[in-house]
């Protein structure tokens, strides 16, 4: 058996069976950011393809595939574990930051202060809730959440600029009480 016979096993069995292996990795994983269903199809079929000519003769193509992707999520699920402390601590981070950019004062932040900010993110409507989310704390771009959403730029930098407006509003007299 050639290398390209193997190529045209995963090279077959990957357009046959696209969606598939798309409802399985989704079965199993929770889609986010890091977390795409296609990302993870794609970087396992890269890997597949790249290696194709150092396997042996692959017999049974569905479960050699299957495997690959069965333990792609495993390191993904893995590593996600490790990286919820450190996402913890960035967001704590990032509620700081956002915090002093409300804030009219340069003193650290009180822990009240901090939660009713949570709280005053939480109950803003969800078209600014989720541009403060994606913006200032999942790090996303305008570019991105263009893309994402289809909505233009300026409609969301307008969204983000109001909600920040708003949260000040709110928090102004809680910080003249806590401060």
């Amino acid at each position: 058996m050639s290398q390209s016979e193997n190529s045209k096993k995963l090279n077959t069995f990957f357009d046959e069976e696209y969606s598939s292996l798309k409802s399985y990795v989704n079965s199993k994983l929770q889609a986010s950011v890091n977390r795409d269903a296609e990302d993870i199809i794609q970087d396992v079929a890269l890997k597949l393809f790249t290696g194709a000519d150092r396997y042996s003769p692959i017999n049974n193509v569905a479960g050699f595939v299957y495997r690959s992707i069965q333990n792609k999520i495993i390191d993904i699920m893995r590593s996600s574990k490790k990286n919820k402390m450190e996402y913890r601590t960035q967001n704590e981070a990032k509620l700081n930051e956002f915090a002093a950019l409300i804030s009219e004062s340069s003193e650290i932040y009180p822990e009240q202060m901090k939660e009713a900010l949570k709280a005053a993110i939480i109950n803003l409507k969800p078209h600014y809730k989720h541009i403060i989310i994606a913006i200032d704390f999942e790090g996303y771009t305008y570019k991105e959440l263009e893309h994402e959403t289809g909505l233009p730029i300026g409609t969301l930098m307008s969204r983000r600029h109001r909600a920040i407006s708003l949260l000040y509003n709110t928090l102004k007299p809680k910080q003249e009480t806590i401060i």
